[in-house]
C-alpha cells in the first residue's frame, strides 16, 4: 500500500508547489492546468490557468495537490503532513521557510523524542509537522 498526501488549494496550488519543491529540495514532477485537460470545457474561463494536478517528488515520496474547483475549497483540519528527518539543521531550515508568512502552532525545539518537533502552518494553509528523531 502507498498514502500519498494530496493537498488542494483555493487558486494557489502552483506557486506552493513552487514552494515546497524549493524548500524540500523536491522536483516537480506534473504541473498540469485546467486549459487544454478534459476538465477545461467544464471549467470558468478564470479558472483555465488554476492547476488540475501537480506532483512533487521529494527522495522517494511524492506530494500530489491542485487546486479546488471555485467555491469548493476548505482549509485542511485535523491533519498535518508530517516530515521526518534525521539532520537537525535540515528541520530548521525547512521548519522556518514554512513559518515565514505562515503560523508557528508549536516552535521547533527538541522534546523527549526528538532533537527537533515543531507544527506550523504555512502560508498558503496547509499544516505540517517537523520532526527530527534522536538517534536510538
Amino acid at each position: 500500500m502507498l498514502l500519498q498526501p494530496y493537498l488542494t488549494f483555493d487558486g494557489d496550488c502552483e506557486a506552493a508547489i513552487r514552494f515546497y519543491a524549493e524548500v524540500l529540495d523536491g522536483t516537480i514532477e506534473a504541473m498540469m492546468p485546467n486549459r487544454g485537460s478534459p476538465a477545461a470545457a467544464e471549467t470558468p474561463a478564470e479558472w483555465q490557468d488554476k492547476i488540475l494536478h501537480a506532483s512533487l517528488r521529494v527522495d522517494d515520496e511524492v506530494l500530489m495537490a491542485s487546486d479546488a474547483p471555485p467555491g469548493r475549497y476548505s482549509r485542511p483540519q485535523g491533519l498535518h503532513v508530517s516530515i521526518g528527518l534525521s539532520d537537525a539543521a535540515r528541520a530548521e531550515r525547512i521548519f522556518n521557510a514554512l513559518a515565514e508568512g505562515g503560523t508557528v502552532q508549536m516552535p521547533l525545539e527538541e522534546t523527549f523524542w526528538a532533537l527537533r518537533f515543531g507544527m506550523v502552518v504555512d502560508r498558503f494553509g496547509t499544516p505540517w509537522m517537523i520532526n527530527c528523531e534522536k538517534p536510538s
